[in-house]
């Protein structure tokens, strides 16, 4: 199957496109390892990449329209792959949908990770990271540690990263709003939304996801 995962930040869309990814045997394919491993690589579109980010300027959409046509090319993506952080406006999926035309080949279903936007804001702003291990993740509500300042883990200190407060979450839901949220209708227009809660337990939702994956593939979706 050929995916696209959208949702706004907060709703889980790397948890769940791990998970889904593995359930299907397809290739997860994230904008940020995108950037990643083409900068490590020193790939043209990454030296590209690069430039712009070292002058504090935004990446044009043709790098990253690039960067996702190579990769959903390589061969262990011959048999679907699930995107995730791309497209992430209309103009890339338009992009999307030509490079999928000129290969033969088309998405399968789109899925909008959907969650209160309150909910959003508890779940980012109650995000606190390890200094000492950045791996050791708690929640001041959902996975509170013994301690409010020391990781349970290694002792380390924990804080609030500068983008998770919640003035820093709403204006990145602002941005989603305006930006990425219009690619869903976009998509309802081709008939490939399924909406998705993203409320409840990572195994919930990830039921839910592959439920409505079966059930496009039962309406006559392609399996392959």
């Amino acid at each position: 199957m050929r995916i696209v995962l959208v949702g706004p930040p907060g709703a889980g869309k790397g948890t769940q496109a791990a998970y889904l990814a593995r359930n299907l045997s397809i290739p997860h394919i994230s904008t940020g390892d995108l950037f990643r491993a083409n900068i490590s690589q020193g790939t043209e579109l990454g030296r590209k990449a690069q430039e712009y980010m070292d002058a504090g300027r935004l990446v044009p959409d043709e790098i990253t329209i690039g960067m996702a046509k190579d990769r959903m090319l390589q061969p262990d993506a011959s048999n679907g792959f699930l995107l995730d952080g791309f497209p992430r406006n209309v103009g890339q999926a338009q992009a999307l949908d030509k490079i999928l035309a000129e290969n033969g080949i088309a998405l399968d279903a789109v899925l909008d990770l959907e969650v209160p936007e309150e909910e959003v804001v508890k779940r980012i702003a109650g995000r606190r990271l390890c200094r000492k291990n950045g791996s050791h993740v708690f929640h001041v509500v959902y996975n509170p540690p013994a301690d409010d300042s020391v990781c349970d883990e290694c002792g380390g200190e924990l804080y609030q990263r500068s983008d998770d407060t919640e003035e820093k979450v709403r204006v990145r839901l602002e941005e989603y709003h305006s930006k990425t949220e219009p690619i869903i209708d976009y998509y309802e227009q081709q008939g490939l939304v399924r909406t998705i809660s993203a409320l409840g337990k990572v195994a919930e939702v990830t039921k839910r996801s592959m439920d409505a994956l079966h059930d496009k593939k039962d309406a006559g979706g392609s399996a392959a």
